[in-house]
C-alpha cells in the first residue's frame, strides 16, 4: 500500500522550503518552474512542481498561482512517529524548530515513548517521535 505524500501549496516559498527540508531530512531537491511547464499564470521562475528525492521523507511542494490559497493547517500535523532513531528525530526537531515555533518539546512521555510538536518556519506542523530503545 502506498502512503499519502504531503503536497504543499506555498506562497512563493516552495524553492526555499524544499531546500530547507532537503537540508533537514536529507535527499535532493527536484524543481520544475512555471516556465518549464509552459505556465504563464505566475512568475516564470516560480516552482510549478517540486519534490524531495532519495531521502527518508517524501514531500512535494509548489508555489500557488495568482489568488489561489496557500497552505494553511488547522487540525493537521505531518507525523514522523517511529520514522528515525532517537538521535535523528532530535536533530530533525531542532532543524524544524529553527525559525519556527515549538508547540511541545520532544521529550519522553509518561507512557514511555518520546514525542514533540513543532510548527516550522513555513507554517507546517510536525509531530516527531520514537519508542524507547
Amino acid at each position: 500500500m502506498t502512503a499519502p505524500a504531503p503536497y504543499l501549496l506555498l506562497p512563493g516559498t516552495a524553492r526555499e522550503a524544499l531546500t530547507f527540508y532537503a537540508e533537514t531530512f536529507g535527499g535532493r531537491v527536484q524543481l520544475h518552474t512555471y516556465a518549464e511547464f509552459g505556465r504563464d499564470d505566475g512568475p516564470a521562475e516560480a516552482v510549478a512542481h517540486g519534490y524531495l528525492a532519495d531521502g527518508p521523507v517524501e514531500l512535494f511542494a509548489a508555489d500557488v498561482a495568482g489568488d489561489d490559497p496557500a497552505f494553511a493547517a488547522r487540525g493537521l500535523m505531518l507525523s514522523l512517529l517511529g520514522a528515525a532513531p532517537a538521535g535523528t528525530a532530535h536533530a530533525w526537531f531542532v532543524a524544524l524548530s529553527d525559525g519556527g515555533q515549538v508547540v511541545s518539546d520532544l521529550q519522553q512521555r509518561p507512557w514511555g515513548a518520546s514525542d514533540g510538536q513543532v510548527v516550522d518556519r513555513f507554517g507546517v506542523p510536525w509531530l516527531l517521535g520514537y519508542e524507547p530503545a
